[in-house]
């Protein structure tokens, strides 16, 4: 089954290889407009590095954090337009929500939505969330909710960017007194965008899917080489798609491990970085 190439398409694998519209738009012919076909052999044609698994944003909406005792929450809620998404009551509806996730901690969306509303107990958060709709004349759905449990041995540390397009966290075992430091990798994920936390966590098939991607790049060389070769580019993989590994974006003398090391030599502990979190709306 193929999909239509329109210009949209074109222009999105444009925006996620940063590779020229013609090129674009024969990758997507050749794939039968497959996006993630297209992008696979434009790397192994070597002429996309890494990309991102994320694709554009497709909802509008906004993303929230709250915190309740010892539970910090995420929240994402949907809207149809960016102009409703910007409305203060919208604002004060997510808000809503996310301390309500934070203070009752949901074991899932769907157990949430049919709680009740802890405002008023005629209504479960759905109905709530159904005046909320008519009220602002514009479908709004709460698309997904997390929970966090602060502990004695984790720091966490949360960020906005964008306004709350786009949230990260970021989990430190070892202490509860750093989360100055889970912020700061907090906001480097915002920015740098890792898909892994560490090399140990990305999994199989994503390891064997680039070593294919490699290998394809160096037919006719000697097989002696193509490893090493193979080798060094999982290297600048890991590089960038795997949180520990990254350059810090204040200081690249640093990768996030080393910074953390140093935090951690400097007050006589053991620190580790074991969790984040990047949602950006709609993906």
């Amino acid at each position: 089954m193929s999909t239509q190439v329109t210009a949209s398409l074109i222009k999105e694998l444009r925006e996620r290889t940063g590779i020229g519209m013609g090129k674009c738009k024969e990758a997507l012919e050749e794939s039968k407009g497959d996006m993630e076909l297209a992008i696979s052999n434009l790397r192994k044609a070597g002429m996309a590095s890494a990309v991102k698994k994320e694709g554009r944003v497709t909802n509008e909406g906004l993303i929230a954090t709250a915190e309740h005792n010892s539970t910090i929450a995420l929240v994402e809620v949907n809207a149809e337009t960016d102009f409703v998404a910007k409305n203060d009551r919208f604002k004060q509806f997510i808000d809503s929500i996310a301390a309500e996730v934070a203070e009752t901690k949901p074991a899932s969306l769907e157990a949430f939505l049919q709680q009740k509303y802890s405002k008023d107990s005629a209504l479960t958060v759905d109905q709530y969330r159904a005046t909320f709709v008519q009220t602002i004349g514009e479908n709004i759905q709460i698309r997904r909710i997390v929970t966090f449990t602060k502990a004695p041995n984790k720091s966490i540390g949360t960020y906005s960017h964008q306004g709350g397009k786009i949230i990260t966290l970021v989990e430190i075992t070892g202490s509860n007194k750093d989360e100055a430091l889970a912020k700061h990798i907090a906001m480097h994920v915002a920015a740098a965008a890792p898909e892994y936390l560490s090399p140990e966590t990305v999994p199989a098939e994503a390891l064997e899917h680039e070593k294919e991607i490699a290998r394809s790049q160096m037919k006719g060389k000697p097989e002696n080489m193509i490893e090493k070769i193979v080798e060094g580019k999982m290297k600048a993989f890991y590089d960038t798609s795997c949180l520990v590994c990254q350059k810090d974006i204040r200081d690249d003398s640093l990768t996030i491990a080393d910074l953390v090391n140093k935090h951690a030599k400097e007050q006589g502990t053991t620190l580790s970085v074991t969790h984040f979190e990047r949602w950006g709306v709609g993906q």
